[in-house]
């Protein structure tokens, strides 16, 4: 997943307009992460 891909999904959630960008780029950085690990190693 890239970051757009990310930002798309989250900007669904309230609490992600409430972040300040930093945050926000933070939240991103780590959505992806997780979401391409799950993708390389599926439970």
């Amino acid at each position: 997943m890239n970051p757009r891909e990310a930002i798309r999904i989250l900007m669904l959630s309230p609490i992600y307009f409430q972040l300040r960008p930093a945050q926000r780029w933070q939240l991103v950085c780590e959505y992806c992460q997780l979401v391409n690990a799950y993708k390389e190693h599926p439970a």
